[in-house]
């Protein structure tokens, strides 16, 4: 990371609230990307091929999701939208004001709130398998497509055996990797169990609770053919 202009910061929301991000070595003038990861891993696990590649180009920010990596607060908010004011304001205390959206999974349903309440800082958006809001509705028929009952049981795996099952639901096959590597990734990316529980049980809201909002942002949506948990929701979406 330190080869291609890139360095870890801790930036405190507010007491008792802490953001990790991967930020630019040095003050830059490029357009500014945020990338938001998934539930899986943490930022620099789901981005770093991105990094690589985009780099040169963009000045990129990777966050940590609370709970997730070095993230971490001890408020009992849970929501979405609690996890964009934080992002907001951290992308303020470090100086950066207006910035596109890079959203997979989880992290997209956080961009997508984060872009309605501050759409004067998110530009654009790039969105990854992922939808606007996790209805009930939406909830229950991806559950029952990928045959789990609840989505901790599925996001939260407890054995090698369950993170490769969660592994290999998705748009593409998972590559072989030994086994020490899969035992290595359990332990370093399933920590906070228990706060991670909470952030799923608050991440499903009633049908009658929502209302498709209305974005000023360009807005790309990408889906993979075989897409197994969020397919069936695109028509939705682009009605939204």
């Amino acid at each position: 990371m330190k080869v291609i202009g890139m360095r870890s910061k801790l930036v405190e929301i507010e007491a008792g609230t802490t953001l990790h991000f991967w930020v630019p070595t040095i003050n830059s003038t490029k357009p500014s990307v945020v990338f938001l990861h998934g539930f899986v891993a943490n930022g620099i696990m789901t981005w770093l091929f991105q990094i690589l590649s985009l780099s040169s180009d963009f000045a990129i920010y990777v966050p940590d999701l609370l709970f997730f990596g070095d993230s971490f607060t001890d408020c009992p908010q849970r929501s979405t939208s609690f996890h964009a004011h934080c992002l907001a304001k951290g992308m303020i205390k470090l100086g950066v004001e207006k910035f596109s959206l890079v959203g997979f999974s989880y992290g997209g349903m956080v961009g997508f709130e984060l872009a309605q309440l501050y759409p004067h800082m998110v530009e654009s958006m790039v969105m990854s398998s992922t939808v606007i809001e996790m209805t009930e509705t939406i909830s229950n028929a991806s559950l029952n497509n990928i045959g789990f009952t609840n989505w901790p049981d599925f996001l939260l795996p407890k054995t090698i055996a369950d993170l490769k099952v969660l592994l290999s639901i998705g748009s593409h096959k998972f590559p072989w990797f030994p086994q020490f590597l899969f035992r290595d990734f359990l332990e370093v990316m399933f920590g906070n169990r228990m706060e991670k529980v909470e952030l799923l049980e608050a991440l499903v809201v009633g049908d009658k609770d929502t209302t498709p909002p209305k974005y000023s942002q360009r807005i790309y949506l990408l889906y993979g053919d075989n897409d197994k948990i969020f397919n069936h929701t695109v028509s939705d979406i682009m009605k939204a």
